[in-house]
């Protein structure tokens, strides 16, 4: 069995969970890969165990059972650039703090492995948007995809932008706002929920354009089909403004047409049955709680 496990940072207070992890995966004879910069992190803390690293272009590929995030929400989206369209499957151990896509708690990493072992668990596959201009974009470069969303919002200014948005070459509206959020079902309980837009499960087939701030009160979220080509325009007082890919930023004029579709490929997480969606929904965004029950 080869397992993956990577880290953006790490705390002295979670050497504990690493190292149990760590004994964990040796207890079944795993061949154990951690990513080059985490490694560089942590090896003082686990000299005493054998294991080999990767890189975001090298050592990893579809023969992998399982890449382990250690870390937040964050971890978890870094964690799809490295696996790609490779088709290894994800969990997240939460080392942060909300923890919506790195459901397990690092009190229970010994878990991700024993359940793993046990088969108490299924495979969802989670779709991607992606943009089109990714030849163009060289902060974002190949990796053109994302997990949660694609964003364009104003840059520079406190102006509104104007971002024309046409669904399958028709023409949906011009949205007057910070800016727009074309959100997977995954991301719906991200940056698109902070902006109003509706929880979506996540193998549901759909998108949604969640506007930014709008200053009309008729924009509202707009659920659409997953299999929509997304055309953008964004107009504005500043000669630039971002589009954001997850954590990734770029900058591009205003006036460049932007095309945003869903991926060919997607990305599999690893769902425990001790960890639900619906249990996330509730312990973590307390869903439906009432003081009155």
């Amino acid at each position: 069995m080869k397992v993956a496990v990577y880290g953006q940072s790490f705390h002295e207070e979670d050497k504990t969970y690493l190292i149990a992890l760590l004994e964990e995966l040796q207890k079944i004879e795993a061949n154990i890969f951690l990513e080059l910069g985490f490694d560089q992190l942590v090896s003082e803390h686990i000299s005493s165990f054998n294991y080999s690293t990767f890189s975001q272009n090298s050592g990893l590929d579809s023969s992998f059972e399982m890449f382990i995030s250690f870390g937040g929400d964050g971890t978890m989206l870094r964690a799809v650039t490295y696996v790609k369209d490779l088709g290894i499957p994800i969990v997240g151990v939460n080392t942060g703090r909300l923890g919506f896509l790195s459901t397990f708690k690092k009190e229970d990493v010994r878990k991700v492995v024993t359940e793993f072992t046990k088969g108490n668990y299924t495979i969802e596959e989670r779709s991607l948007v992606e943009v089109e201009l990714h030849s163009e974009l060289e902060e974002i470069g190949d990796l053109n995809f994302a997990l949660n969303e694609i964003t364009v919002s104003r840059k520079d200014t406190t102006s509104m932008i104007t971002v024309e948005t046409y669904l399958n070459e028709e023409y949906l509206t011009s949205y007057w706002a910070d800016g727009l959020i074309v959100s997977t079902p995954t991301g719906s309980t991200g940056y698109s929920l902070s902006c109003g837009g509706p929880v979506i499960e996540p193998s549901a087939k759909s998108l949604v354009l969640t506007p930014i701030a709008p200053h009309n009160l008729n924009a509202r979220p707009l659920v659409i089909s997953d299999n929509t080509k997304i055309r953008l325009k964004v107009s504005g007082r500043e000669e630039n403004h971002l589009v954001s890919l997850d954590s990734r930023i770029a900058s591009i004029p205003n006036g460049k047409e932007i095309r945003v579709r869903k991926s060919d490929f997607t990305i599999k997480m690893i769902e425990y049955k001790s960890e639900s969606f619906l249990k996330t929904l509730r312990n973590k965004l307390l869903w439906g709680q009432d003081k009155r029950n």
